[in-house]
């Protein structure tokens, strides 16, 4: 039997490897341990929600959430797909959420600046006629807030210490210095905004065939090992056990509100409890 030291490597190492992709341990030496300032405080309720194992539900709870708007939805079937690039796009997105929280400033920027080229790139036209553009302010506005929402409500219930309503504020207004940065036009910069901006974007937002499709894809055929899906499986159900009641017959997610406060919680918390032990350094012996 392997030492509880080597179980707890092995397992953060391949998680990690999962989520960051084959150059994460480069990009994870470079962007926590090079020297210079940077746009957050360690310890500040950015620092926090970013850097804790609650992350893997609220990424997930984004993903689906997202899918509702028609035009980002089209966007990424269009340009980068579920299918044929998930985990890329999901090391991409991890990498930049790691150098904008936690990486120096010049390199926080660099960040900014590559996403919003990619972003200049993707534009089509709908099924109506209608361009979109992933640089449009609205849309960029609406991908912001879900996962601000999506990050914040998954820390809160899975996070190891989650915030009291002047750090909740505080994070949202943080978030919206990236966001800013990135496109967005007066991002919100409160946890009552961000509820307002998110109730006002519910009449564009519905189940297209395509989001639906995305979801099951997510949910369902995730491009993992065996031994690893029953953990995804359980993360899984904590993201969705998070989307909002009215979300649910548009993507056709099941909606069981006792069964998810009570086994989907104690399970999605096993599971973020376990990926935080394997992630955390060992206690150092004698």
């Amino acid at each position: 039997m392997l030492p509880v030291p080597d179980v707890r490597a092995r397992l953060g190492e391949a998680v990690f490897l999962r989520v960051a992709g084959p150059d994460g341990p480069r990009q994870r030496e470079r962007i926590h341990f090079r020297e210079g300032p940077r746009w957050f405080e360690a310890g500040s309720p950015m620092t926090r929600v970013h850097g804790d194992a609650a992350m893997f539900v609220g990424g997930l709870r984004a993903l689906l959430l997202q899918t509702l708007h028609p035009a980002a939805m089209r966007a990424v079937s269009e340009h980068s797909g579920f299918r044929g690039d998930v985990w890329g796009r999901l090391h991409r997105t991890s990498t930049f959420l790691a150098v904008t929280t936690f990486g120096v400033a010049d390199d926080a920027q660099q960040a900014v600046d590559a996403v919003r080229r990619i972003h200049s790139r993707v534009t089509g036209t709908m099924d109506d006629g209608t361009p979109y553009a992933a640089s449009d302010p609205h849309l960029l506005a609406w991908v912001h807030a879900a996962e601000a929402d999506s990050f914040l409500r998954a820390h809160q219930v899975y996070g190891r210490r989650p915030l009291d309503r002047s750090e909740r504020d505080t994070y949202v207004a943080q978030l919206a210095e990236v966001g800013a940065r990135l496109g967005v036009v007066d991002p919100p910069r409160s946890e009552a905004e961000l509820a307002e901006v998110l109730a006002a974007y519910r009449p564009e937002l519905r189940g297209t065939p395509e989001a639906r499709d995305a979801v099951r894809y997510v949910l369902l055929r995730p491009p993992l090992p065996l031994a690893a899906r029953p953990a995804y499986a359980a993360l899984a159900a904590a993201a969705v056990g998070l989307m909002p009641a009215w979300t649910r017959l548009p993507l056709r997610l099941p909606w069981l509100p006792v069964s998810e406060r009570t086994v989907v919680r104690a399970v999605g918390g096993l599971a973020t409890g376990t990926i935080r032990w394997a992630l955390s350094e060992p206690a150092p012996v004698g």
